[in-house]
C-alpha cells in the first residue's frame, strides 16, 4: 500500500450519483451513493423547453431514456450540432418538463454494466429542485450535511448557439443562461452553505461571468470549479479544448472583455491555432482563475497517472487552488495500468492521488472509494 501522508481528508464526490449501482442521473443513483457516504452529489444540468434544470449527461436523451420508443415524439427527433459535433436525436430543450416526466431511464452503458440494466424503465429523469430536496431530506436522515456539486453542460450551445427545434424548423435562439437558473433555484430551495457547494464547467466564460456579475446580483458567493479535459497537445478533439474560448474566438469577440487578463501572456495569433487545456495548465494561468473567479480545478486522472501534466497538482496548489480528481470507477475498462502493465485498482489510483496529493474524487462507486484507509466512514466530510 502507498504510503499516505495527507493533513485534509479529500472529499468523494458521488459522480452522477452511485452510477455503478444504479442508472446515471436518477433520484435513486444519488440516494444510493449518500448511503454509500458520498460527501457530494454531482448532477450534470441541461434545461427543458420551459426553463427547469434537469439531470442529463447530455441534452441529447436517446441514449439515457426510452424517447426513441415514445411515438407521439418521433416527428422531433432531429440534428443539431452540440459543441462542434453533429448530433442525431431527440433534445431536452425541446420537450417540456411535462412531457420529459412521461420518459423513463435506462442504462446508458449497458455492456459495461449490464446489472443496471434490472432498472430500465423504472426511474424519471429529475429536476434540480428535486434534487435540493433529496439532499436536505438525505442529511437529516443520515445525519451529517451532504453537498452538491453541479455542472452546467454545454452553457455556449445554450446560451448562445443552440436553437429550438419546432416539427420541422430550428427557428428560434435557445438564450437560456444555465449558471442564472441554477443559482435561482438554489436560492429558491433555500440551499445556500456555502460549505456545501461547489459549481464546475469545462467551460471558462460561464464561471468567470457567475463570479462576476450573476452571484453578486443575486447576493450570493459559491465556490466554484473550472474542469480541464485532457492536458495532451498532440491531437484536436472537445476534450482537449473548452469550446466557449473556440466559439468567441471563431466570432472575433472582445476576448478581454470576456475572460479579462487570461491570455494575456499569448502572442498574438495564438486562437488561430489549437486551443488546449495543456495550454492553460501553466502557473501564470492558474493564479489568475485562483485570483479572478475559482476556489479549485477538475482534473482528468489520466492527465496526472500518466504523466502528461506532471506539474499540474503542485501549480494548483500554491496558485491557491483545491485539486478535484475524475473519474474513478471499478470496472476494468476505465483502469490505470501499473508500470509492469497490469492493471491497479480503482483504490490504488485513489491512494496514490492522494499520496499526489488530491483534494477530492469524483466517483462512481462511493461504497468502494470507502475502502481506501484514509477515506474511511469515520473520517467523512462534515
Amino acid at each position: 500500500m502507498v504510503n499516505i501522508n495527507v493533513t485534509k481528508t479529500p472529499i468523494i464526490i458521488a459522480h452522477r450519483g452511485a452510477s455503478a449501482f444504479r442508472p446515471e442521473h436518477t433520484l435513486q443513483a444519488y440516494e444510493l451513493a449518500i448511503e454509500f457516504g458520498a460527501d457530494f452529489i454531482e448532477p450534470d444540468l441541461v434545461v427543458t423547453r420551459d426553463k427547469v434544470l434537469i439531470a442529463r449527461h447530455e441534452n441529447e436523451l436517446s441514449g439515457t431514456t426510452n424517447i426513441a420508443e415514445i411515438e407521439h415524439f418521433t416527428d422531433r427527433k432531429t440534428t443539431k450540432v452540440i459543441d462542434g459535433n453533429v448530433l442525431t436525436g431527440w433534445f431536452a430543450e425541446d420537450f417540456t418538463l411535462a412531457e420529459l416526466k412521461t420518459l423513463r431511464v435506462k442504462e446508458r452503458i449497458p455492456n459495461i454494466r449490464p446489472h443496471n440494466k434490472q432498472f430500465d424503465g423504472l426511474f424519471q429523469i429529475p429536476t434540480f429542485r428535486e434534487i435540493i430536496a433529496l439532499v436536505k431530506q438525505k442529511s437529516q436522515t443520515v445525519g451529517r450535511k451532504i453537498g452538491i456539486y453541479p455542472e452546467t453542460k454545454h452553457p455556449t450551445f445554450f446560451a448562445k448557439e443552440g436553437k429550438f427545434f419546432r416539427g420541422d424548423k430550428h427557428d428560434e435562439s435557445i438564450n437560456i443562461c444555465l449558471g442564472e437558473l441554477l443559482i435561482k433555484d438554489l436560492i429558491a430551495e433555500n440551499f445556500t452553505d456555502t460549505d456545501r457547494i461547489f459549481i464546475q464547467s469545462f467551460e471558462f466564460q460561464n464561471l468567470i461571468e457567475l463570479k462576476t456579475k450573476i452571484m453578486p446580483k443575486l447576493g450570493v458567493d459559491f465556490s466554484l470549479i473550472q474542469l480541464y479535459g485532457s492536458t495532451a497537445l498532440s491531437t484536436k478533439n472537445n476534450f482537449q479544448s473548452p469550446y466557449d474560448i473556440i466559439y468567441n474566438a471563431q466570432k472575433s469577440l472582445d476576448m478581454l472583455a470576456l475572460y479579462g487578463n487570461l491570455f494575456k501572456t499569448y502572442q498574438k495569433g495564438f486562437f488561430d491555432s489549437l486551443i488546449g487545456y495543456g495550454h492553460l495548465n501553466n502557473l501564470e494561468t492558474l493564479q489568475y482563475i485562483s485570483d479572478t473567479y475559482a476556489s479549485g480545478i477538475g482534473v482528468w486522472k489520466h492527465s496526472i497517472l500518466s504523466l502528461i501534466s506532471m506539474s499540474l497538482i503542485d501549480n494548483a496548489h500554491q496558485a491557491g487552488l483545491l485539486v478535484h480528481c475524475y473519474t474513478l470507477r471499478p470496472e476494468k475498462a476505465y483502469l490505470t495500468l501499473k508500470p509492469d502493465g497490469t492493471l491497479q485498482t480503482m483504490q490504488e489510483e485513489i491512494e496514490q492521488l492522494i499520496n499526489m496529493g488530491v483534494d477530492g474524487f469524483f466517483c462512481d462507486d462511493p461504497a468502494g472509494c470507502r475502502q481506501v484507509k484514509y477515506l474511511d466512514k469515520n473520517k467523512r466530510y462534515s
